[in-house]
C-alpha cells in the first residue's frame, strides 16, 4: 500500500469512528497513564482492591478501567465493547465511572468475561451485569462457582477466599473459544495455575497507524493456599498448574497484562518507566510462578521427610 493511498484509508477510519472513541482517546489524554501511576503510588495488594484509579489507555482498543489494586479491562469495538474482570463487590461504581470518563456507555458493554472465581475479580460482576445488561461467557471449571457464589471445595485457597453475589453464565466455554464482536475476537486459554477455574485472555489490538499488537490478558499464576493444604497431597492439582504455567508461557504475548496489575509492572510501564512491549513477557511471568511453585513443593517434600 503507498503512503498516499494509506493515509487516504486513515483518513476515511478516522472520519468513520464513533464520536464515542474520537472521546474516548481525548478523555485518556487528559487522563494519562503516568496519572494513573501516581494516583496508585504505594497502594499494593488488598491496601489498593478498592481505592479509585482514573482510566488508562493500554493500546488501540483497549483500556484499564479498574482500581489501584486489580485491573478491569475494556476492549472496544463498533459492534459493542467486552469488560474483562470486575474487581471486588465495592468496585463496580468506580469501574462504571471510568467506563464514562473515556466516553464509553456502559449499556454498549455485551459481554463480561472472567480471569478466575475469586471475590476480588469476580465480586461486581453481578452489578455490572445488571448496569449493563451484558451476557456472562466463562470457562467450565468457574462456571459452578460463578452460578453459585461460594467458593470451591477443591481449590486450594478454599477457606481464604469469600463469597459473592452469583451470576448466570450465558455461555459455557472450552480451551481455544472466542468470544466475537464483528471483527474483534477474544480467545481464551484455560491456565488453572491460580485457582481451578483460571482463565486467559488474547486478542488483537492496532493503534491508528496500524501497528497491531496481541495483548495478553494472563491470569494470576501464583499458586498460593490455606495454611494446611499440601500440593504434595493433590498430584492431579500439581499436572494442572503445570498445564496451566505451559499455556501461559505460550500465549502470544506482545503486551502483558495481569488481574494484579502490579504483577506485571503495569502502570510503570504505561508511563513509560519499562518497556511496554515485551514477546517474552509471557514466558517470563510463567517461569517466575513456576520457580515459586517448585521451592513450595520442595519445602513441602523437606517437611515431610521431617
Amino acid at each position: 500500500m503507498s503512503r498516499i493511498v494509506k493515509n487516504m484509508v486513515l483518513a476515511a477510519l478516522i472520519a468513520a469512528t464513533p464520536p464515542s472513541i474520537a472521546q474516548a482517546r481525548d478523555s485518556a489524554a487528559k487522563a494519562a497513564p503516568t496519572t494513573l501511576a501516581t494516583a496508585c503510588k504505594g497502594l499494593d495488594g488488598r491496601e489498593g482492591w478498592s481505592h479509585p484509579a482514573p482510566p488508562a489507555h493500554i493500546y488501540g482498543n483497549t483500556w484499564y478501567v479498574g482500581t489501584c489494586g486489580i485491573a478491569s479491562i475494556l476492549v472496544t469495538s463498533d459492534d459493542g465493547h467486552v469488560l474483562i474482570d470486575s474487581g471486588p463487590a465495592d468496585a463496580a461504581p468506580l469501574v462504571l465511572a471510568n467506563i464514562r470518563k473515556l466516553g464509553f456507555d456502559p449499556a454498549d458493554v455485551r459481554w463480561i468475561l472472567t480471569s478466575h472465581e475469586h471475590h476480588d475479580h469476580a465480586g461486581s460482576i453481578a452489578e455490572l451485569q445488571k448496569a449493563t445488561g451484558a451476557q456472562i461467557a466463562a470457562v467450565a471449571s468457574a462456571r459452578q462457582v460463578l452460578e453459585s457464589g461460594k467458593p470451591s471445595a477443591d481449590d486450594p485457597q478454599s477457606g481464604l477466599i469469600e463469597g459473592f453475589p452469583p451470576v448466570h453464565v450465558a455461555r459455557v466455554l472450552v480451551d481455544g473459544d472466542s468470544v466475537t464482536l464483528g471483527r474483534l475476537a477474544l480467545t481464551v486459554r484455560e491456565t488453572p495455575a491460580h485457582s481451578p477455574g483460571s482463565a486467559s485472555w488474547t486478542w488483537q489490538a492496532c493503534d491508528e497507524a496500524f501497528t497491531c499488537r496481541m495483548i495478553a490478558y494472563a491470569d494470576s499464576a501464583t499458586t498460593i493456599s490455606a495454611d494446611d493444604y499440601r500440593f504434595s497431597d493433590h498430584p492431579d492439582r500439581i499436572a494442572r498448574i503445570r498445564t496451566g504455567l505451559s499455556r501461559i508461557a505460550q500465549l502470544p504475548c506482545d503486551i502483558l497484562v495481569t488481574p494484579h496489575p502490579s504483577a506485571s509492572n503495569l502502570f510503570d510501564r504505561l508511563s513509560g518507566k519499562a518497556p511496554l512491549v515485551n514477546a517474552q513477557a509471557c514466558a517470563a511471568y510463567s517461569q517466575a510462578a513456576g520457580s515459586y511453585f517448585a521451592k513450595r513443593l520442595a519445602e513441602e517434600a523437606g517437611e515431610a521427610a521431617q
